[in-house]
């Protein structure tokens, strides 16, 4: 394709087309796409917004992987939460507005956990909005990681899981006294030059060390490959063996449809800022399954502390019914909530609840993956369909297989030409994110992305490939 501008036009009036029969296509007027002034600005400016139907004049952003783009609704919400707040003050904890679609401070978490709750496919009460991912991790294997020396006591993850998850399971192992070189096992494919990795891979390793594990931690995407692991076939193979499993769902939350509930999902975690563009360090996203986090006992009861799970515990987690007597008595309320530590900020919150709100709009996570299943596909024929010069310096390490896969492709890139090629896209306006040491991420989200945004970015990637090459010779 980089070699020839009659392609590039015929792949252009097809992304058009499809463009043009897109249902989805209204969703990305919700949102503010930066300008190619924006983009090259080192200045501030005034105001975010960007021009309608001005699509000409605007960035190529395919990163929502990493950071997804600003919902129009959010600064609308946030300034409602800024003026409740200054003519409020503390009365916006219970006071509700009539004119605000906001709810009070006191319950927006549980409006955020309402409306989170169909996109994981849980119930409302399994979910919690609350902390932070790495934090949420830490919470759950507080809860259920209950190592014994002479039994179980390994935790299996992935050998290129993302970095926090590797520190998150070896402090855990050492504040339990034991060492990751005896009590952490790793899962990487002896097959796959680029890890990724089978279910069999997966169910090998479960297997062989199934007597003396206590906890598996797994990501629904891997970062680094875009693959989509087996989560439901996964889950059971480790409750046969009687493993509780716990997953890491930064990259597949608000990409792909999920059913934690029904695939019996013990707990899992994620973030916010990526596909669900809560933004910037956003809060995040807890759950537990209904069995984990019962309540049995009343804080009537003679010891009610043995009527749930014991979890590190906190004010926000107690009983919204008890919470304000202010009594030193911990008794959590049931479900995910009652893992919750201090009242989450609001702020955070509002920003997330904002981009939920556009979810909904789209008919939910199962609509968009019908859309990004046709935009991810539509962008890798046009890489498979580059020149064979181009071809020859980079390929494609994310499974071809739409199933096993979200909405990202990694590109592997010649050893080299890493830095060159960001440096020519972004002179281009064109947004991805780079995995050293080789490897480019690319993310048409649907919400927001094009097929015509696939057709630019692939004949501005054969551009800095092309300027890359020259500057490494």
């Amino acid at each position: 394709m980089g070699a020839s501008s009659i392609a590039v036009a015929e792949a252009r009036e097809q992304a058009k087309a499809l463009d043009r029969e897109d249902p989805l296509a209204f969703t990305r007027a919700e949102f503010n796409v930066p300008t190619t002034a924006q983009i090259a600005s080192t200045r501030l400016a005034e105001d975010s917004a960007t021009p309608e139907n001005d699509d000409d004049n605007k960035s190529v952003y395919l990163c929502g992987n990493s950071l997804g783009l600003q919902p129009k609704r959010t600064g609308t919400r946030i300034n409602q939460y800024l003026r409740t707040w200054a003519t409020q003050g503390v009365q916006g904890h219970f006071k509700p507005l009539a004119d605000s679609p906001l709810p009070t401070w006191l319950d927006a978490d549980a409006k955020a956990a309402e409306l989170i709750a169909p996109i994981v496919g849980a119930s409302e009460s399994e979910v919690a909005v609350m902390q932070t991912l790495t934090t949420n991790l830490h919470l759950l294997m507080s809860a259920f990681y209950h190592p014994d020396i002479n039994g179980r006591h390994k935790i299996i993850l992935e050998s290129r899981a993302f970095p926090s998850d590797h520190f998150a399971v070896e402090s855990q192992l050492r504040h339990h006294g034991l060492s990751p070189e005896t009590s952490m096992i790793t899962v990487q494919s002896p097959f796959s030059q680029d890890n990724v990795l089978s279910t069999y891979d997966i169910m090998s390793v479960i297997s062989t060390n199934a007597a003396d594990t206590a906890l598996i931690l797994l990501p629904g995407i891997q970062y680094y490959t875009g693959q989509l692991l087996d989560i439901p076939v996964i889950t059971a193979f480790a409750h046969k063996h009687g493993i509780f499993v716990i997953w890491d769902l930064a990259h597949a939350v608000g990409n792909v449809p999920l059913s934690l509930h029904a695939w019996d999902v013990d707990a899992a975690a994620w973030c916010t800022y990526k596909y669900l563009n809560g933004g910037p360090g956003c809060i995040g996203g807890l759950f537990v399954h209904e069995r984990n986090s019962l309540v049995t006992k009343a804080i009537t009861d003679p010891h009610p502390e043995e009527g749930y799970t014991n979890r590190l515990a906190g004010w926000w987690g107690n009983d919204k019914s008890t919470r304000f007597a202010m009594a030193n008595k911990f008794h959590p309320v049931g479900g995910a909530a009652g893992f919750q530590l201090s009242n989450p900020s609001v702020l955070d919150i509002t920003s997330l609840s904002a981009s939920l709100e556009v979810f909904q709009l789209a008919g939910g996570v199962k609509e968009l993956r019908k859309k990004s299943l046709k935009l991810t596909g539509f962008l890798e024929e046009l890489l498979n369909g580059m020149s064979e010069e181009d071809r020859a310096i980079f390929r494609i390490i994310t499974p071809s297989d739409p199933d096993q896969r979200g909405a990202q492709l990694s590109i592997l890139l010649e050893e080299g030409l890493l830095g060159g090629v960001m440096t020519e896209l972004e002179k281009r306006s064109v947004i991805v994110d780079e995995r050293k040491p080789d490897v480019i991420r690319v993310a048409p989200a649907p919400l927001y992305n094009t097929f015509e945004e696939c057709v630019a970015f692939v004949e501005a990637f054969s551009e800095a490939l092309a300027a890359a090459r020259k500057t490494k010779v």
